[in-house]
């Protein structure tokens, strides 16, 4: 009998772990979901490795004392304890990374989120971190923003593989592809072999629930309530429509042709936000071939242990998710601004979170300095 996270694996869905901490690793935690749960990933954010430093305990006590006596800067030593666990993250998938021809066993690292708004700045730590990490299987993540489309194209260029995050809406999708296609172009006229250039692109789905169900319920309406927790999954349904459009076109397929990999559409914020919502509504309701789904280990356990997994749950249900939209427009829901709130959000939130761990390692290198004394 196949366990569900098999038959979602057999389905074509990549599974990642959106989650990483030195605990994690150290534990053995990571290398027994992949062999337990399928995982074939790891994705993280400025707010995951917050938690894992300020939670951390002792795991990273002895780095921080080393790099204090060694005079390091609070961002130096952020740089070195998060490049080190995606390093080690790496090493631990890097059999996944040779099987899968590179596809999966991958470990994503984010550009720091006070370079949200500055191309220049993202490339340049995009190269930093690529070079820093040194593992094939390494993506560098780079959100979505306005100035962040051309740096993911320049990125794309050097040769270095990207997840592009904090994606919202279609028209930005759109961009993402834009981005990643002339990305393609440019590495395969600087001479990179783009056959091993890989990336993915991050459609958040849970975050787009929540602002709309927010709006829905000062409605008021019946239409309004029969809208609720609608619209995340419908968004990421056009997604892949657009994905599969945008991906047949002959400038995508004179790529493929020449060797190089379709950007995968990822979902992300894939953990329920409602507790209404069943854990699993995100994984079921968006399984496709050649996606991936990073989930937190709630929801990977959750999928793991209530199954089952639907076969194709996006094909056939374009047509419906368009409804819903428009279903959505009528009522009076402003979609458009309901994604640049959350572009907004999401990029205040990782800012915040950032700051948080320079705050912490801050105050631990200081003690560490002082215990030395």
């Amino acid at each position: 009998m196949s366990t569900p996270t098999e038959k979602l694996v057999a389905a074509g869905v990549s599974i990642w772990l959106d989650d990483l901490s030195r605990e994690r690793i150290t534990s053995g935690n990571l290398t027994e979901l992949i062999s337990t749960r399928n995982v074939s990933g790891v994705t993280t954010n400025p707010t995951i490795f917050q938690g894992a430093i300020v939670g951390g305990g002792d795991s990273y006590a002895a780095q921080i004392a080393e790099l204090a006596a060694a005079g390091a800067s609070v961002d130096e030593t952020i740089f070195a304890a998060t490049t080190d666990d995606v390093r080690d993250a790496a090493d631990i998938f890097r059999p996944v990374y040779e099987a899968s021809n590179g596809v999966d066993g991958r470990v994503s690292i984010e550009v720091s989120p006070d370079l949200a708004h500055d191309t220049a700045g993202t490339v340049a730590q995009a190269k930093e971190l690529w070079a820093r990490v040194d593992r094939p299987n390494v993506h560098i993540k780079i959100p979505a923003t306005k100035a962040g489309l051309p740096a993911i194209t320049a990125t794309l260029a050097e040769g270095i593989s990207v997840n592009v995050t904090l994606i919202f809406s279609l028209e930005r999708y759109a961009e993402v592809i834009e981005a990643f296609l002339a990305g393609l172009e440019q590495a395969q006229a600087n001479g990179h072999d783009i056959s091993k250039i890989h990336s993915v692109a991050s459609f958040f789905v849970s975050r787009v629930d929540t602002e709309v169900d927010k709006r829905l319920a000062t409605l008021g309406t019946d239409e309004a309530d029969a809208l609720k927790s609608l619209a995340g999954v419908a968004n990421a349904r056009l997604a892949y429509e657009l994905f599969e459009q945008q991906f047949a076109t002959d400038r995508a397929k004179a790529l493929t042709d020449a060797g190089a990999h379709v950007q995968r559409p990822l979902w992300a914020s894939t953990g329920v936000k409602d507790p209404n919502l069943p854990d699993t509504l995100y994984v079921t309701e968006l399984v496709a071939p050649g996606t991936v789904n990073t989930m937190p280990e709630k929801t990977l356990e959750a999928t793991f242990d209530h199954g089952p997994v639907a076969g194709d749950a996006i094909a056939g249900t374009y047509a419906a998710a368009h409804e819903v939209f428009d279903r959505l427009a009528a009522a009076g829901v402003d979609f458009a601004d309901v994604t640049q709130v959350l572009e907004d959000e999401g990029v205040s939130k990782f800012i915040t979170s950032w700051h948080d761990v320079q705050a912490t390692v801050k105050t631990a290198l200081e003690d560490a300095a002082q215990a030395a004394r």
